[in-house]
């Protein structure tokens, strides 16, 4: 049995020979675009000025993902070509293919391209139209926030096509910033007026200089903007900004009191201590500080030496010693000078004066006269941003909390242990004290040594801000001594309440008055207080208070 064989209509034939030719386009198509992705990738190596920025234009616009890791490697430097001309991509572990992004092992030396400003300027909107064009939402806003602090005319249209299809509000809104600081030179006056409203609306201080160029006037008394409802809006704007240059100066201001006030306490907290107890006015107590800056400075470079594994974490290991130091220096002072001269101050004035100096001059002949770096650990590097351009470092922050550890330390032994308990009756009254039995002149001595270790400790916060020299307990002497007498001598409280009122009371000054007058200022304020109330904020209570 047959069957009739049909004939195939010629239509099918034309559709399938239609089908094969797309087929073989796209595929050609396919390679093609390939191999022009990697000619452009040699190209890069190219002495040609004018093929380079071929290339780069090139290659953004294949619209594939390699490229952008490409032209960021080639703007840091990081892009190289070995000596069979592959192209490589310098990374923290070792070098990785351009084409693959696979680890690659270089075959000979490794050459960069050059760079000129030309390619420099055909690389940025190459870069910003990738980034932008990135499926990734940080890599989008990391690029619109660059745009948004450096914009200019030739990247007005890759970033209006970006905003177009953007979707994220964020992105968004760092692409109006960037676009309103070029509209606000439009000649359309509503442009120029959306452009002020958005400035406004972010409120950043970097644009108080822009929106100031529409107030200008020149010698015939017109201003640089024509329109006067955008003079209008740009005086708006220039409040709102000014409002907030006064809101983030108060916070930083008030954070550095905060932060000097940590200091002055930690330096003042062991004078409170021992001149409250003893009536000892200690001029070599700055010197303790320094002791204890010098100790941090020994135990770093030991760690760096003995223990380079480690030496992220000296401070912790500087702690005690420097406490230990300044402690020992304080009980052989003490035992040796002090303990002979109770009851007259005019005399342990100036016999702790001259040895200050010995410390000083002791300190100079060992380590030198010039300044010696203690650094921060990396765990102390970098900041905190509260708010735009107020930045609380590490170091501060962590110098207050060690402050308040510090605090909460005396504050337990002076009220939580024996020790604590023989030094508040010996302050309140010597003599009923050593009737009773407590052996007053060891607590003399343990009181002193206390006070000086906790001296100490100030050394190690101080040495995290700036440089360490023979003169640094110099400057905190003066102050120490005024926040004691400021908060009541031997009370606790009163210096805690001392140092950070002046401390922030400086800070709040100094944009006013100046560094100078407001420690003047200062100075004055304390001394017509203190006529007011000889006995400080917190005075002592009990018969010897009265004595």
């Amino acid at each position: 049995m047959s069957f009739p064989v049909k004939p195939v209509p010629s239509s099918f034939w034309i559709r399938l020979s239609a089908m094969l030719a797309l087929t073989t386009l796209m595929l050609l198509g396919t390679s093609a675009n390939a191999a022009t992705f990697e000619e452009s990738l040699a190209n890069l190596a190219h002495e040609d000025v004018d093929k380079v920025q071929t290339a780069i234009t090139e290659l953004s616009s294949a619209g594939d993902d390699r490229a952008l890791a490409v032209l960021q490697a080639l703007t840091d430097r990081k892009l190289g070509f070995d000596s069979t001309g592959t192209a490589l991509i310098e990374t923290d572990d070792g070098w990785i293919s351009a084409l693959t992004s696979d680890a690659a092992e270089p075959s000979g030396d490794v050459d960069k391209p050059s760079m000129s400003n030309a390619i420099r300027r055909s690389l940025r909107p190459s870069l910003a139209r990738l980034k932008l064009s990135s499926k990734d939402t940080d890599t989008r806003l990391d690029a619109a926030a660059e745009l948004s602090k450096r914009p200019s005319e030739d990247l007005v249209d890759t970033m209006r096509t970006a905003l177009d299809v953007e979707k994220d509000a964020d992105v968004a809104m760092m692409l109006r910033l960037g676009l309103a600081q070029v509209d606000i030179g439009s000649e359309n006056v509503q442009t120029r007026l959306d452009a002020v409203e958005i400035l406004r609306e972010d409120g950043d201080v970097s644009h108080k200089g822009l929106l100031e160029g529409l107030l200008k006037e020149d010698s015939d008394g017109n201003f640089s903007e024509s329109d006067e409802g955008v003079r209008a809006a740009a005086k708006k704007a220039l409040s709102a900004i000014e409002r907030r240059i006064s809101l983030i100066s108060f916070v930083a201001n008030l954070f550095y009191g905060l932060s000097l006030g940590s200091v002055l306490l930690l330096a003042a907290l062991g004078l409170a201590i021992t001149f409250g107890l003893m009536k000892v006015i200690n001029m070599a107590h700055g010197e303790m500080l320094m002791i204890g800056a010098y100790a941090t400075f020994v135990v770093q470079n030991f760690f760096q030496s003995a223990l380079p594994d480690f030496a992220d974490y000296y401070l912790i290991a500087a702690v005690p010693v420097a406490f230990g130091a300044a402690g020992a220096v304080g009980l052989v002072l003490e035992r040796t000078v002090v303990r002979f001269l109770y009851g007259r101050p005019l005399e342990t004035l100036l016999a702790t004066w001259g040895i200050s100096l010995v410390l000083i001059q002791t300190v100079r002949l060992t380590f030198g006269a010039q300044n010696v770096t203690v650094a921060n650990p990396s765990w102390l590097s970098g900041g905190w941003e509260l708010m735009p351009t107020v930045v609380m470092p590490y170091s501060r922050l962590v110098i207050i909390g060690f402050t308040v550890v510090v605090v909460a330390f005396v504050w337990f032994l002076l009220r939580g242990t024996r020790l604590g308990l023989y030094v508040r009756a010996v302050t309140q009254n010597r003599q009923m004290a050593g009737n009773l039995g407590i052996p007053t002149e060891k607590i003399d001595m343990w009181t002193f040594t206390l006070g000086s270790g906790v001296a100490g400790l100030g050394g190690v916060a101080l040495s995290q801000l700036g440089n360490v020299g023979p003169e640094l307990g110099q400057g905190f002497i003066v102050d120490s001594f005024m926040v004691v007498v400021l908060g009541g001598v031997g009370n606790i409280v009163g210096t805690i309440s001392g140092a950070l009122g002046l401390g922030l009371i400086n800070k709040l000054l100094e944009p006013v008055a100046g560094a100078v007058m407001g420690k003047i200022v200062v100075l004055v304020l304390i001394v017509l207080f203190i006529q007011k109330r000889p006995q400080g904020l917190f005075a002592l209570k009990g018969r010897a208070a009265e004595l």
